[in-house]
């Protein structure tokens, strides 16, 4: 019998066609996956939602308008403009932040905080940390409410053009235009380590390394050690294989 703790090749999307321990061979089966379904249950957006007070519950919602708080939002009509939710999405959206941030403003230690409740197996504290410079735009260290529905519109609604500029941002993290190995190394490693060791099949140690590898191989077309925001549209478009593994940062918010 085949050992079940085996180590693989650590891919966290699955790969079609492999036949896992104790499964038969005729039997397609793919590898567990960062699927959307399993990811809102356990993410930002759950936790903004759940902390969403009843509807009808503060009239003061329906204009996004608050008193007490040092950050006042983007009217209801300008922020339906700059994104894809609707009204009542807004408005659920804006009441869970009010409730989580009283202030209207997230600060990176409060990002971490979240994501840390929701990932106990792992530490997800760096990939908090990337995720907050992504969504905070401005660099003021610190995410209101506009910053933070203007993202999500893009990663959940957005085409796949403006899905992948904000992913390469993510990757970009010095933000001067340019990715390198050392970029998208950490970024990867802050994902393995926010998932934790307690995954089937096992990741190697070396797994995030071999998968930057292979990502640069493809993207960085003339072979100077960067890839460009150029290069990163042209082979995600053409690959559907990095395709499916840009989905992992629409999924992990």
């Amino acid at each position: 019998m085949q050992d079940e703790t085996k180590e693989t090749d650590g891919s966290l999307l699955g790969e079609s066609g492999h036949t896992p321990p104790g499964k038969k061979g005729h039997v397609k089966w793919q590898k567990p996956r960062l699927t959307r379904k399993a990811l809102l249950n356990c993410c930002l957006v759950k936790r903004i939602l759940s902390r969403a007070a009843p509807q009808g519950s503060d009239t003061s919602d329906s204009d996004l308008e608050l008193s007490s708080v040092r950050h006042q939002p983007e009217g209801l009509e300008q922020l339906q403009e700059l994104t894809k939710f609707t009204k009542k999405e807004l408005q659920s959206l804006y009441r869970g932040f009010k409730n989580e941030c009283p202030s209207g403003l997230v600060n990176e230690d409060t990002f971490k905080l979240i994501y840390a409740q929701f990932f106990p197996q792992g530490d997800a504290s760096m990939y908090a940390h990337f995720l907050f410079n992504a969504f905070d735009v401005d660099r003021n260290g610190a995410i209101c409410f506009e910053d933070f529905v203007v993202g999500l519109s893009i990663l959940l609604r957005g085409t796949v053009h403006e899905k992948l500029n904000w992913a390469f941002n993510l990757y970009d993290i010095n933000k001067d235009g340019y990715i390198t190995k050392e970029e998208m190394l950490a970024i990867m490693k802050s994902i393995y380590d926010m998932m934790g060791r307690y995954t089937y099949p096992i990741v190697r140690d070396d797994a995030p390394i071999e998968h930057v590898e292979k990502f640069f191989q493809k993207m960085d077309r003339n072979r100077d050690g960067v890839v460009t925001i150029e290069e990163f549209l042209e082979t995600c478009q053409k690959d559907e294989n990095i395709m499916s593994s840009m989905q992992l940062f629409e999924n992990v918010i």
